[in-house]
Protein backbone atom coordinates (compact mmCIF):
# COMPACT_ATOMS: atom_id res chain seq x y z
CA UNK A 1 0.00 0.00 0.00
CA UNK A 2 3.08 2.60 0.72
CA UNK A 3 4.29 1.41 -2.77
CA UNK A 4 1.38 2.87 -4.13
CA UNK A 5 1.12 5.73 -2.27
CA UNK A 6 4.52 6.77 -3.08
CA UNK A 7 3.82 5.83 -6.87
CA UNK A 8 0.99 8.07 -6.87
CA UNK A 9 3.05 10.64 -5.15
CA UNK A 10 5.31 11.11 -7.76
CA UNK A 11 3.32 10.63 -10.28
CA UNK A 12 1.47 13.83 -9.33
CA UNK A 13 4.48 15.43 -8.20
CA UNK A 14 5.83 15.03 -12.04
CA UNK A 15 2.95 15.68 -13.76
CA UNK A 16 2.98 18.92 -11.74
CA UNK A 17 6.62 19.63 -12.52
CA UNK A 18 6.20 19.26 -16.17
CA UNK A 19 2.97 21.42 -16.06
CA UNK A 20 4.30 23.88 -14.74
CA UNK A 21 7.40 24.51 -16.91
CA UNK A 22 4.69 24.08 -19.84
CA UNK A 23 5.47 27.01 -21.77
CA UNK A 24 2.47 29.48 -22.54
CA UNK A 25 0.55 29.85 -25.24
CA UNK A 26 1.33 32.13 -27.80
CA UNK A 27 -0.71 35.46 -27.89
CA UNK A 28 -2.66 35.98 -30.79
CA UNK A 29 -0.71 38.01 -33.62
CA UNK A 30 -2.28 41.51 -33.54
CA UNK A 31 -4.50 42.91 -36.34
CA UNK A 32 -3.64 45.26 -38.73
CA UNK A 33 -5.92 47.73 -37.30
CA UNK A 34 -4.10 47.12 -33.91
CA UNK A 35 -0.06 47.24 -35.70
CA UNK A 36 -1.52 50.38 -37.24
CA UNK A 37 -2.14 52.64 -33.88
CA UNK A 38 -6.17 52.31 -34.23
CA UNK A 39 -8.20 55.25 -34.97
CA UNK A 40 -6.06 57.58 -33.77
CA UNK A 41 -3.37 56.73 -35.97
CA UNK A 42 -5.63 55.97 -39.25
CA UNK A 43 -7.03 59.44 -38.86
CA UNK A 44 -3.79 61.43 -38.35
CA UNK A 45 -2.86 59.39 -41.60
CA UNK A 46 -6.10 60.54 -43.41
CA UNK A 47 -5.73 63.89 -42.39
CA UNK A 48 -2.01 64.28 -43.80
CA UNK A 49 -3.16 61.92 -46.86
CA UNK A 50 -6.10 64.64 -47.73
CA UNK A 51 -3.37 66.89 -47.12
CA UNK A 52 -1.24 65.35 -49.71
CA UNK A 53 -4.12 64.81 -52.41
CA UNK A 54 -5.31 68.57 -52.26
CA UNK A 55 -1.68 69.68 -53.25
CA UNK A 56 -1.39 66.88 -56.00
CA UNK A 57 -1.38 68.38 -59.25
CA UNK A 58 -1.95 64.77 -60.66
CA UNK A 59 -5.38 65.00 -58.43
CA UNK A 60 -6.50 68.50 -59.62
CA UNK A 61 -9.60 67.52 -61.74
CA UNK A 62 -11.16 64.59 -59.20
CA UNK A 63 -10.95 66.65 -55.92
CA UNK A 64 -11.04 70.32 -57.58
CA UNK A 65 -15.04 70.08 -56.01
CA UNK A 66 -13.52 69.23 -52.81
CA UNK A 67 -11.32 71.93 -52.37
CA UNK A 68 -13.82 74.37 -54.07
CA UNK A 69 -16.04 73.23 -51.08
CA UNK A 70 -13.35 73.83 -48.56
CA UNK A 71 -12.48 77.25 -50.09
CA UNK A 72 -16.67 78.18 -49.79
CA UNK A 73 -16.40 77.35 -46.72
CA UNK A 74 -13.61 80.11 -45.77
CA UNK A 75 -10.87 77.94 -46.35
CA UNK A 76 -11.64 75.24 -42.97
CA UNK A 77 -11.73 71.72 -43.86
CA UNK A 78 -13.57 71.13 -40.34
CA UNK A 79 -16.58 73.51 -41.84
CA UNK A 80 -16.70 71.47 -45.41
CA UNK A 81 -19.81 68.64 -45.16
CA UNK A 82 -17.78 67.39 -47.86
CA UNK A 83 -14.91 67.15 -46.59
CA UNK A 84 -15.56 65.99 -43.24
CA UNK A 85 -18.18 63.12 -44.81
CA UNK A 86 -14.95 61.80 -47.32
CA UNK A 87 -12.39 62.07 -43.98
CA UNK A 88 -14.93 59.96 -41.91
CA UNK A 89 -15.74 57.68 -44.70
CA UNK A 90 -11.86 57.02 -45.21
CA UNK A 91 -11.39 56.33 -41.60
CA UNK A 92 -14.43 54.09 -41.48
CA UNK A 93 -13.34 52.16 -44.41
CA UNK A 94 -9.65 51.75 -43.60
CA UNK A 95 -10.73 50.98 -39.99
CA UNK A 96 -12.83 48.21 -41.58
CA UNK A 97 -10.21 46.76 -44.40
CA UNK A 98 -7.65 46.63 -41.37
CA UNK A 99 -9.81 44.41 -38.95
CA UNK A 100 -10.96 47.27 -36.63
CA UNK A 101 -14.45 47.81 -35.25
CA UNK A 102 -15.76 50.78 -37.67
CA UNK A 103 -18.16 49.70 -40.20
CA UNK A 104 -18.25 51.54 -43.80
CA UNK A 105 -21.28 53.60 -44.21
CA UNK A 106 -20.56 55.17 -47.91
CA UNK A 107 -21.28 54.17 -51.00
CA UNK A 108 -19.92 51.09 -53.05
CA UNK A 109 -16.66 52.49 -55.14
CA UNK A 110 -18.46 51.79 -58.26
CA UNK A 111 -21.46 54.37 -57.64
CA UNK A 112 -18.80 56.57 -55.62
CA UNK A 113 -16.38 57.35 -58.79
CA UNK A 114 -19.67 56.91 -61.34
CA UNK A 115 -18.72 59.64 -64.23
CA UNK A 116 -15.28 60.58 -62.50
CA UNK A 117 -13.19 58.93 -65.24
CA UNK A 118 -10.93 57.67 -62.95
CA UNK A 119 -7.19 56.94 -64.73
CA UNK A 120 -4.67 54.68 -63.80
CA UNK A 121 -1.97 57.57 -63.67
CA UNK A 122 -4.78 59.22 -60.96
CA UNK A 123 -5.32 56.17 -59.19
CA UNK A 124 -1.56 56.00 -58.68
CA UNK A 125 -1.00 59.17 -57.47
CA UNK A 126 -3.74 58.77 -55.29
CA UNK A 127 -1.66 55.51 -53.62
CA UNK A 128 1.81 57.17 -53.60
CA UNK A 129 0.00 60.51 -51.39
CA UNK A 130 -1.29 57.37 -49.38
CA UNK A 131 2.02 56.37 -49.14
CA UNK A 132 3.26 59.63 -48.06
CA UNK A 133 1.20 59.68 -45.25
CA UNK A 134 2.42 56.31 -44.07
CA UNK A 135 5.74 56.96 -44.00
CA UNK A 136 5.70 60.55 -42.31
CA UNK A 137 4.17 58.89 -39.47
CA UNK A 138 7.11 55.86 -39.75
CA UNK A 139 4.27 52.90 -40.34
CA UNK A 140 6.50 49.62 -41.50
CA UNK A 141 6.96 48.76 -44.74
CA UNK A 142 5.23 45.12 -43.72
CA UNK A 143 1.89 47.35 -42.67
CA UNK A 144 1.51 49.47 -45.67
CA UNK A 145 1.78 46.75 -47.74
CA UNK A 146 -0.60 44.98 -45.89
CA UNK A 147 -3.07 47.90 -46.19
CA UNK A 148 -2.21 48.92 -49.94
CA UNK A 149 -3.16 44.86 -51.03
CA UNK A 150 -6.12 45.58 -49.23
CA UNK A 151 -7.35 48.91 -50.66
CA UNK A 152 -5.38 48.21 -53.64
CA UNK A 153 -8.51 45.43 -54.70
CA UNK A 154 -10.85 48.26 -55.02
CA UNK A 155 -8.80 49.59 -57.81
CA UNK A 156 -11.30 47.83 -60.26
CA UNK A 157 -13.84 49.18 -59.02
CA UNK A 158 -12.65 52.89 -59.57
CA UNK A 159 -10.66 53.21 -62.51
CA UNK A 160 -12.37 53.82 -65.51
CA UNK A 161 -15.89 54.38 -64.12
Amino acid sequence: MIRKTWAATLLLAGTLAFTGCKKDEPAAPKSLYDRLGGVNAISAVVDQFMLNVAADPKMARTFAPLVQDVVKNGGDPAKSTRFQSLRNNLIDQIGQASGGPQTYKGKDMVTAHKGMAITDDEFNSLVNDLVASLNKFNVPSTEQTELLTVLGGLKPQIVGK
